[in-house]
């Protein structure tokens, strides 16, 4: 696409300058706002090059797909001379929304809760570190690639450079996660930043220190009444999150007293001190307790004992989990096991749930006369294989209904055939969060591609199989309408 052409023929088919009020992006659209909606000339925008499809109203939005609509935002904006508004989170990519927006809406209307609350905070944390988990993830993948392509590049000091980069966000992880809590919740993210270092301290492991005469001499290892000895990293990153915002709390209720004269020397101080022990004394021994019971429910007993029943089920039901609100709840868990093995291989199981809804996709297309739904299928489905799910989910099966269960039903499939080659195999998994359909091979652990594939296709077949024979019945279109 030509961003700058275009973009200049999209500002004259919205009316010129005089007629936006402003405009920003999604993950796959350009949305305009405008004063005169009769100023637009609808039909022109969606004949331009690259264009998907184009939804009208008082915020005209332009569907270029992901990839585009960032680039194009940057290139409307240089050809309008109007600075754009934040970047918005909505990754819809049929052309045709309404449907998809008031089915995402009501389900979100249910998430209110302190529960669902929790989990959009943890969400907010995690967000805006998946690029530097993809971008990492990628280049840890081409150096595996090399690796295997030449053993001998082990020990070449390029590969080890590139690896290392590789590596970055994993090695930084509790320090990212520390400043984001404390940006969640309104704390000073420098706080966050050593909040996050406090349960990874290495004197908490005991080193080992050379005296003068080159002896060595250990260090007592921390210790706790009633937990015992401590070491770092001890709770994950959930012990990072609740030490950042037990920061955050600290520094908030210091504010209400101290003056402000003293604030920069009092609150920063206090904080970190009093954080640090709480953090050493009680948050780390519980939040060490929370992470192995999830470690034990989801990996030793679910996908270890469980087999492909658990990964039939954990495949099955992860959807469910999206739609309830608490999936944003496993972030912390797959963040840890890429910390402590380099990879989770819970998310390649889990990402049979979007595969379910690709053949889903083609099993409604296929039955279906409705040229609506088969319109809203054609824009969603690239995006489907891609990895991006939600185009397909709210504009298709969960209005749909029957086909969200057969979908859900035929990634279990997927996810068996997957946890069965864990067991197998060998353990593999993600080395990076943030990317899944196809998108997600680079990023996997040697031998894992495989079976990962594999476990794709066969949750498409299924997908499309049940829904074909029991899913759909062409009365259902008419709530697409």
């Amino acid at each position: 696409m030509k961003y700058d052409e275009v973009g200049r023929q999209i500002h004259d088919a919205v009316g010129g300058a005089d007629n936006i009020s402003s405009f920003t992006n999604c993950m796959t659209r350009l949305r305009v706002s405008v004063h005169d909606t009769d100023k637009v000339d609808v039909e022109r925008l969606k004949e331009l090059d690259g264009v998907m499809g184009v939804v009208p109203g008082s915020q005209t939005q332009i569907v270029v797909g992901p990839g585009h609509a960032e680039r194009l935002r940057q290139a409307f904006a240089k050809v309008s001379g109007i600075e754009p508004d934040p970047e918005v989170d909505d990754d819809t990519d049929a052309a045709d929304r309404d449907v998809a927006a008031e089915t995402k809406a009501a389900v979100k209307s249910h998430q209110t809760t302190g529960i669902h609350a929790m989990f959009r905070h943890i969400g907010n944390i995690f967000v805006p570190i998946i690029p530097g988990f993809i971008a990492c993830g990628l280049v840890l993948a081409i150096a595996n690639i090399w690796k295997l392509a030449d053993p001998a590049i082990a020990e070449n000091a390029w590969y080890l450079a590139f690896a290392g980069i590789g590596g970055i966000v994993v090695g930084g992880l509790n320090f990212l996660v520390g400043m984001n809590t404390a940006k969640e919740f309104g704390g000073t993210p420098v706080l966050g930043f050593i909040a996050g270092g406090v349960p990874f301290l290495e004197q908490m492991a005991g080193v080992v220190e050379t005296a003068p005469d080159g002896s060595e001499i250990p260090i007592q290892q921390l210790s706790v009444p009633l937990f015992g000895t401590l070491s770092p990293g001890l709770g994950g990153v959930i012990g990072v999150i609740v030490t950042a915002w037990i920061f955050t709390v600290i520094e908030k209720k210091l504010r209400t007293f101290v003056p402000a004269v003293l604030d920069l020397f009092v609150v920063p101080i206090v904080t970190v001190l009093a954080g640090s022990l709480l953090c050493v004394f009680v948050i780390m021994p519980i939040s060490a307790l929370v992470m192995k019971g999830l470690t034990w429910l989801l990996v030793d007993f679910a996908l270890q004992q469980g087999g492909i029943i658990g990964g039939f089920l954990m495949a099955s039901l992860f959807l469910p989990m999206v739609m309830l609100g608490v999936h944003q709840g496993l972030t912390p868990v797959h963040a840890e096991l890429i910390t402590q093995h380099g990879f989770t291989m819970l998310l390649p199981i889990l990402a049979m749930a979007g595969a379910g809804q690709v053949g889903m996709a083609i099993g409604v297309y296929l039955r279906t006369r409705n040229d609506k739904l088969r319109k809203v299928i054609r824009g969603a489905f690239p995006v489907g294989v891609l990895g991006i799910g939600e185009p397909l989910i709210y504009g298709v099966s969960l209005p749909l209904v029957y086909p969200f269960i057969t979908a859900c039903l035929g990634a279990g499939f997927g996810g068996a055939f997957v946890a069965f080659g864990i067991q197998q195999g060998g353990d593999f998994g993600a080395q990076a969060l943030g990317l899944s359909g196809v998108l997600m091979v680079p990023v996997l652990s040697a031998g894992g591609w495989m079976w990962y594939l594999g476990g794709w296709l066969i949750s498409v077949v299924m997908g499309f199989v049940l829904t074909y024979m029991f899913g759909f019945k062409e009365k259902m279109a008419d709530r697409i309408m």
